[in-house]
Order: C-alpha cells, then structure tokens, then sequence
C-alpha cells in the first residue's frame, strides 16, 4: 500500500447562498490552498474535515491500493484524481495523487 498526496488546489466561497441560508459558523473550513495533507495508506490525514474525508476517501483508499486510471482517462496523471468537498457554500477541490512511499 502507498502514501497519497492530498493537495488543496481551490476554494471557492458562496456568500450569497451562506447570506441566505447557513446558520453562522466560527471556522468553518481552515484549509488554505497549497497546504497539503499525506494519507498513510487508506487512512484519514490528521487535522483533515471529516466531510471533505467523506468525499475523497474511496479514491484515496483505491489510489493507495495501486489503482488508477479513474473514469478511463480522466486524468492526465493516471495515478491522481480531483475531488472536491460536498460543502454547498464553500467548496473545496483536492488533488489526490500516489507517492512511490509505501505507507507504515
């Protein structure tokens, strides 16, 4: 089984959806782009959101298990993918790729 690469590539914020509908939330997404989180096989990066892990977690574990080619050619990197979270008001798109590191 081998590391994964979880990258913060975007984030985009609705503030006329979170004006109109969302409650108010201290914190609610700390992620900043270019930070980057390292899955030790199939298990969730610490400090990582448990709703973005929700979203990523079966490419991440697929990825650690030497699968690729997602969608038969998706990406142009056959080891990667690109996820984003199913946060509605400030979603945040992840690029998933394998490390040649084994994970512990």
């Amino acid at each position: 089984m081998k590391k994964v690469k979880i990258t913060v590539m975007k984030q985009t914020v609705y503030q006329d959806l979170i004006d109109e509908y969302e409650n108010p939330i201290k914190h609610a997404c700390d992620v900043k782009v270019g930070q980057v989180y390292i899955a030790n096989g199939w298990e969730k990066p610490k400090g990582m959101c448990n709703s973005a892990w929700e979203s990523m977690s079966t490419f991440v574990m697929t990825l650690a298990h030497g699968g690729e080619d997602f969608y038969d050619g998706w990406m142009k990197n056959k080891k990667s993918a690109m996820i984003s979270c199913n946060d509605g008001f400030r979603p945040v798109s992840f690029l998933i790729e394998t490390l040649d590191e084994d994970s512990e």
